[in-house]
C-alpha cells in the first residue's frame, strides 16, 4: 500500500485509472474489517441519538453568549471526560451577543392580524411603542431601486422566492442596507426556505456604517400575503416592535478532545461541528446533530480499541452562526501546528441520511479518499464529490488543510433550518447513525494511513 500511496502523490489521480483501483484494491484488504466493525457498533444501537435528545432536550437553544451554551459545553466536557477521551478541555473564544428581546409584527390595515415575525441576528431594535409605518412590497434589490421614491418613510418587504440558499440568502444579509439607502424605516424579508408553515426563519444579518442602521425581520409566507394585497391596490401598513440589543463580547470555549496518534500522535486528523445554535428551537439538526456524531464517532473508536498512528481530534466550534470566532479562534491558536493536520471534516447540513462526503485537496489525496468512500457503500455513503469543507474549518482550509464536508440527503434541512422547529422530532435515528459511521472511518483510516493525505501546492493566505 505504501508504494502505491507514494505513486498517487507522484502521478494524480487523472493520471492512472489503473492505479486508483489497485488503491482502492489495498485499501478494502487493508481497512475493510475496521471499517465494518465502526459500522456496526454505529449502527449497532442508538447511543448518539440518545446523547443528541438529552443534550437539545436539557440545555435547548445555545446560541453565542447564553448561559444556556455555556452550561451545555460543561455538560459536554464531563462527558468526554467520563467517555475517556484524551486531552479534554475547552479553549476560551470570546464571542459577540446579540440578545433578541421582545418583538411582534401586527398587521392593521387592510385587516388586524398578528403576523409570526423573528428578528434577524444583529438587528437594531425599534423605538420602545414600535414602528408603525406602510409597506412596500418587493421582488428583489433591483425593483427596489427602481421603485426607491416609494419607499420612503416605509417599512420595505423583500417579498423573494427560495431558489437556493446561497442566492437567497443575500436578501436577510443586505436587506437592512438596501432599504435603508432607499429610505426606509425598517425592513422584512420573506424567510429564507422552500417551505413554511407559519414558521419564520432567523439568521445573520449585517449593516453598512454609511447609511441608517434600522431594524430588521423575517416573516413567513405572509409575505405573500402582502404582496397580494398590494397587487389589488389595498393600504398595507403595520406596526412593527423590536426591543433587540447588542451587549458586549462575552467568553465561550471550543470544545476539544482526542484520540492520540500511536505512532504520529503530532499529525491530526480534526472532526466536528458547531455546538452553538441560534436562540430558537433547540439546534438539534443545525448543529448538535453534527457535534454528537463526530463526537461519538471517535468515542467508537475508543470503545473499539482501533486507535489509529495519527492523533483524532473532535472540535466542537463555538459561535459558527453568528460570527465564526470559535472557527477563527482554533486557526489562530493552532496556526503553527496547521502543517501537521491532515484532513479536517465538518459536519453541518444535518444528521440526515448520508450519502458521502465532499473534498477539498490534491487530487492524489482525492483518489485515496475516494477509495476510503468505496467501504461505506454498506450505509449509501459511498459518493465522494470534489469540493467540500464548512465554514468552521474554512480559515484552516485557507491555510492548506484539505478539508472535507459530510453530505446528506439535504431535501428537508431548510424547512427547519434557523427555526423553532429544528427540534430533534425532525431526526431519525437510524440515519443519525450512520452519519456517524461514515465519519468515523472516514477519520480513522485518514488517520491510519502509512503515509499523510498528500497536499495541493499552496496557493497563499494569511
Amino acid at each position: 500500500m505504501k508504494t502505491i500511496l507514494r505513486a498517487l502523490v507522484l502521478t494524480g489521480v487523472f493520471a492512472s485509472v489503473p492505479l486508483v483501483a489497485a488503491a482502492q484494491n489495498d485499501i478494502a484488504e487493508r481497512y475493510g474489517d475496521d471499517a465494518k466493525r465502526l459500522i456496526a457498533a454505529a449502527t449497532g444501537d442508538s447511543a448518539a441519538f440518545a446523547r443528541l435528545t438529552l443534550l437539545t432536550d436539557a440545555f435547548g437553544a445555545r446560541f453565542s453568549g447564553s448561559e444556556s451554551l455555556e452550561r451545555a459545553i460543561d455538560w459536554i466536557l464531563a462527558e468526554m471526560r467520563s467517555d475517556s477521551l484524551e486531552n479534554v478541555r475547552g479553549e476560551p473564544v470570546m464571542v459577540p451577543r446579540w440578545v433578541r428581546g421582545n418583538e411582534s409584527l401586527r398587521l392593521l390595515t387592510p385587516r388586524p392580524r398578528p403576523m409570526p415575525m423573528l428578528g434577524l441576528g444583529g438587528s437594531v431594535a425599534t423605538p420602545p411603542e414600535g414602528i408603525t409605518a406602510d409597506v412596500l412590497v418587493v421582488g428583489s434589490f433591483d425593483e427596489l431601486r427602481d421603485r426607491s421614491r416609494d419607499a420612503r418613510g416605509k417599512i420595505v418587504l423583500f417579498d423573494v422566492p427560495f431558489t437556493s440558499y446561497g442566492q437567497t440568502v443575500g436578501y436577510r444579509t443586505n436587506g437592512a442596507i438596501e432599504a435603508a439607502k432607499a429610505g426606509a424605516v425598517a425592513s422584512l424579508i420573506r424567510s429564507v426556505t422552500p417551505y413554511s408553515q407559519q414558521t419564520p426563519h432567523t439568521g445573520v444579518m449585517r449593516y453598512d456604517s454609511s447609511v441608517t442602521h434600522i431594524p430588521h425581520a423575517a416573516i413567513t409566507e405572509d409575505a405573500m400575503l402582502l404582496r397580494r394585497m398590494q397587487e389589488r391596490g389595498e393600504h398595507i401598513r403595520v406596526t412593527l416592535t423590536m426591543s433587540a440589543r447588542t451587549l458586549p463580547d462575552a467568553p465561550s470555549r471550543n470544545v476539544v478532545a482526542e484520540l492520540r496518534g500511536r505512532e504520529l500522535p503530532d499529525e491530526v486528523v480534526v472532526l466536528g461541528g458547531h455546538i452553538d445554535s441560534w436562540d430558537v428551537g433547540t439546534g438539534a439538526m443545525d448543529d448538535a446533530g453534527g457535534s454528537v456524531a463526530a463526537w461519538e464517532a471517535v468515542r467508537l473508536m475508543k470503545v473499539l480499541g482501533l486507535r489509529p498512528r495519527r492523533t483524532v481530534r473532535v472540535v466542537l466550534w463555538t459561535n459558527e452562526e453568528n460570527g465564526l470566532r470559535g472557527a477563527n479562534a482554533y486557526r489562530d491558536m493552532h496556526r503553527a501546528e496547521l502543517d501537521r493536520h491532515v484532513l479536517a471534516i465538518e459536519s453541518d447540513a444535518g444528521v440526515f441520511r448520508p450519502t458521502g462526503f465532499g473534498f477539498t485537496g490534491s487530487d492524489s489525496a482525492f483518489a485515496i479518499v475516494q477509495a476510503i468512500g468505496a467501504l461505506l457503500a454498506p450505509i449509501g455513503a459511498d459518493t465522494i464529490v470534489p469540493g467540500g469543507g464548512g465554514a468552521d474549518i474554512g480559515p484552516i482550509m485557507a491555510l492548506g488543510v484539505p478539508g472535507m464536508g459530510l453530505r446528506v440527503d439535504g431535501s428537508r434541512y431548510f424547512w427547519y433550518h434557523h427555526t423553532d422547529s429544528d427540534t430533534i422530532d425532525k431526526l431519525d435515528p437510524a440515519e443519525v447513525a450512520r452519519c456517524v459511521a461514515a465519519m468515523a472511518v472516514m477519520a480513522f483510516i485518514v488517520a491510519d494511513l502509512p503515509e499523510r493525505l498528500p497536499r495541493a501546492q499552496p496557493s497563499g493566505g494569511n
